[in-house]
C-alpha cells in the first residue's frame, strides 16, 4: 500500500497545479480587460480636459482609482493561486484551500512590488491630463527630473530578450515566465531550456529563478503591456527636425 501513496500524492499535486494554472490564465484575461478599460478611461479623460470639463475629469479619476484597486486585488489573487498551486502537496488531512489562499493573499499585499504597475498607471492618467494644457511643464509639487524618469519608465520587467538581444517590443513571439516575469523570444527560450535538459536558471543576469517550458508562455496581459510600452516609447521619441532658414536669409539680404 505504501508504494502507491507517492504516485497518488503526485497525481493530486499535479491536478491542483493544473487547475491553479488555468485559474491564473483566466485571471490574466480579466486583468487584460481591466487594462483596456483603464486605457479607454485615460483617452476619455484627455478628451474631457480638452473641453475644460474639470469636474468630470476629477470624477473620472476617482472611478479610475477604484478600478485600480480591483486590478490590484485581481493581481494579488492571481499571485496567491499560483503560489498555492505550485507549493501544494496532498496530506492525509483535508486541505483548507481558503485558508491557504487567504494567507498567500496577505503575503501578496505585504509585498510592495506585487503590483508595480498600479501607481504607474495612475501616474500615466494624471500625466496625460496635465499634458493637455501644460505639455513640457512639471506637474505641481514635482521636479522636472521626476517627470522625465516616470515618463520613460518601462512597464515591462526587462526591455530586451536576454537570449536574442532584441527589444521586447520587437519580438515576433514574446513569452513570459510565470515565475520570474522575465520576457523572452519564444524560439530562443525554448531552445535554451532544451539545451539545459528541461530546467535551468533564467538567462536574465542575476535572476535565480528556474525556467520551465510549461510555465513560459504568452499570457493575455503580455501583449497589452508590450503595446503600452511601445506607445510610451513613441511618445518619448523626439524626431530630429532641421529647419530651413534659407528663404528667411534671402529675404533679409534683399531688404
Amino acid at each position: 500500500m505504501a508504494s502507491t501513496s507517492a504516485p497518488r500524492s503526485d497525481a493530486g499535486a499535479s491536478r491542483i497545479k493544473s487547475t491553479a494554472s488555468n485559474l491564473c490564465y483566466d485571471n490574466q484575461s480579466l486583468l487584460a480587460d481591466i487594462r483596456k478599460a483603464l486605457t479607454t478611461m485615460k483617452e476619455i479623460g484627455v478628451s474631457l480636459e480638452r473641453q475644460h470639463k474639470t469636474q468630470m475629469v476629477n470624477e473620472l479619476e476617482a472611478e479610475l482609482m477604484e478600478l485600480l484597486k480591483t486590478y490590484e486585488e485581481c493581481a494579488n489573487l492571481s499571485s496567491a493561486i499560483d503560489t498555492v498551486g505550485n507549493s501544494y502537496r496532498p496530506t492525509e488531512q483535508l486541505t483548507d484551500f481558503k485558508s491557504l489562499l487567504d494567507k498567500e493573499m496577505a503575503n501578496a499585499k505585504r509585498r510592495s512590488s506585487s503590483v508595480p504597475q498600479v501607481n504607474q498607471l495612475l501616474r500615466q492618467f494624471r500625466e496625460a491630463i496635465w499634458n493637455v494644457h501644460n505639455s513640457g511643464q512639471p506637474m505641481p509639487g514635482e521636479e522636472q527630473e521626476d517627470i522625465v524618469m516616470t515618463s520613460t519608465q518601462n512597464i515591462l520587467l526587462n526591455i530586451t530578450c536576454p537570449l536574442s538581444g532584441k527589444p521586447v517590443i520587437e519580438l515576433s513571439e514574446p513569452v513570459r515566465s510565470m515565475d520570474c516575469k522575465h520576457i523572452y523570444e519564444k524560439k530562443a527560450i525554448m531552445e535554451y531550456i532544451r539545451s539545459k535538459h528541461g530546467q535551468s536558471k533564467c538567462p536574465m543576469a542575476a535572476c535565480p529563478k528556474i525556467v520551465i517550458a510549461e510555465r513560459v508562455f504568452c499570457d493575455p496581459l503580455l501583449r497589452i503591456e508590450i503595446d503600452e510600452s511601445r506607445s510610451m516609447n513613441k511618445q518619448t521619441e523626439r524626431p530630429n527636425i532641421i529647419e530651413d532658414f534659407t528663404q528667411e536669409s534671402e529675404e533679409e539680404d534683399s531688404d
